[in-house]
């Protein structure tokens, strides 16, 4: 494609997106028009092409081998509603809990589509959404959900913290609340018409086809603004317009996609927003988990003649345990380490891969295990956490050595031998890469 016909794309998006903003109220009742060929050959760039495949079995490089006469013909019948959404491929992945969450994987031309449809609405919901929401969103991460909320956390001196957890979430959206939510916003009959195809699409699972009436399966490429929609109107907007101004003291929320935390400065305001929660929820058909919804008194620490003694609590957000310790200054802070359970699942599937990779030739084991220790620096790397990554790097050598040692009867590795090993086949060390320290250097 042309470069000048991605300017005229990013330029479409750039006026719908100061359209949105300048007219908070409008509904967008003419939008098919902006997809094209063009569009749909951007859309096309921008999906993934080495993903699973859906029930359908074609692949991306299938696809491509008469790719403009696939899109051709995929505009066609997106545009005159002849567009087949066919069922998502159902399979699951563990959760660090033990349970199973359940993905819905498209066929790659619905990816397609999908990622047309989310480049056309994105620029206008964009526009709506508060600073709040992180999650799957353009330019914003998990990491800076965690600085946002780190920061507030410490101005208030940690106060009461309520920690959100909805009951299968992405499973339970109810579709008529959720077309309900976007027709405030979009009512264009194309649009309209293939998001609907795609909440009714069905799911196949183990050769049996159902209709889930409730849920938007997570994998797929429109369900993630699909949540971030329906949970702006749940949640976000609520709480900035009708609790915020009801509270006495401050308060605040950070959420990313279905994980979310509140922060509050007074006990009073905490305890009765955690009242009022299950209601606002059940009210667009969704249920708070009853024991991981709660909320905790997470004040930092005020010695033995402060009004509070002990130890405040702890919580969980975004893989990180965050808790009140000293700094090397003697200060009370907030510091954040892996969670447990990450920690336990990140070393269990590490000790099934060398398990079922031992015979792989030791240059590629090294390779690969170099890819997942900067993968685990990459996300786990945080100012504070050196220990956390640090352990894990230990866990890594330790379950190298022991499962090339089991090669055969004639492999076992003592540490002396293995060190002599690391010196030809090095992984990378620890490394914080979000450090606080690294970026003031970088100033």
């Amino acid at each position: 494609m042309r470069t000048s016909s991605l300017e005229v794309i990013s330029t479409k998006q750039q006026r719908i997106a100061k359209l949105a903003k300048e007219a908070p109220d409008m509904v967008f009742t003419t939008l098919e028009h902006h997809i094209d060929l063009d569009w749909l050959y951007t859309a096309y760039r921008e999906t993934r092409k080495d993903g699973a495949v859906g029930i359908d079995g074609q692949t991306a490089k299938e696809y491509e081998a008469n790719l403009m006469e696939n899109l051709r013909s995929l505009l066609n019948r997106a545009k005159s509603g002849t567009y087949y959404a066919p069922p998502v491929k159902r399979v699951y992945i563990p959760k660090v809990d033990g349970s199973q969450r359940p993905l819905g994987i498209p066929a790659f031309e619905d990816k397609v589509l999908q990622k047309a449809v989310v480049m056309l609405l994105e620029p206008i919901y964009e526009q709506d959404f508060y600073n709040c929401s992180y999650g799957f969103r353009p330019k914003r991460s998990a990491h800076q959900a965690l600085e946002a909320g780190w920061k507030k956390l410490m101005d208030v001196g940690g106060g009461w913290v309520l920690e959100l957890d909805i009951k299968k979430y992405f499973d339970t959206i109810d579709h008529g609340k959720l077309r309900e939510v976007l027709s405030r916003r979009v009512r264009d009959g194309v649009i309209v018409r293939l998001i609907g195809k795609w909440l009714n699409a069905g799911v196949m699972e183990k050769g049996e086809l159902s209709y889930p009436k409730a849920g938007t399966p997570q994998g797929g490429v429109v369900s993630p603004l699909m949540a971030n929609i329906f949970l702006h109107e749940v949640l976000d907007e609520w709480f900035e317009k009708e609790v915020k101004p009801r509270m006495k003291g401050n308060a605040f929320l950070i959420r990313y996609a279905d994980d979310a935390v509140l922060g509050f400065e007074c006990e009073g305001d905490a305890r009765r927003v955690h009242e009022v929660l299950p209601k606002r929820f059940g009210k667009y058909g969704l249920t708070l988990h009853p024991e991981k919804t709660r909320l905790m008194d997470f004040r930092k620490h005020r010695g033995k003649d402060g009004d509070k003694g002990g130890k405040p609590g702890s919580f969980d957000f975004l893989g990180f345990t965050h808790y009140w310790a000293k700094s090397l200054k003697e200060n009370w802070v907030i510091k954040r380490k892996t969670a447990a359970n990450r920690f336990r699942k990140a070393v269990t599937e590490l000790k099934e891969w060398c398990r079922l990779n031992r015979h792989m030739p030791i240059d590629e084991q090294q390779q690969i295990l170099t890819r997942k220790l900067r993968g685990y620096y990459g996300y786990y790397g945080i100012t504070g956490n050196y220990r956390g990554i640090s352990k894990f790097c230990d866990e890594v050598k330790r379950l190298w050595r022991k499962w090339v040692g089991r090669r055969s009867q004639r492999s076992r590795l003592n540490w002396a031998q293995f060190g002599k090993m690391l010196k030809q086949f090095a992984l990378p060390p620890p490394i914080c890469v979000h450090s606080i320290y690294h970026r003031a250097v970088n100033l």
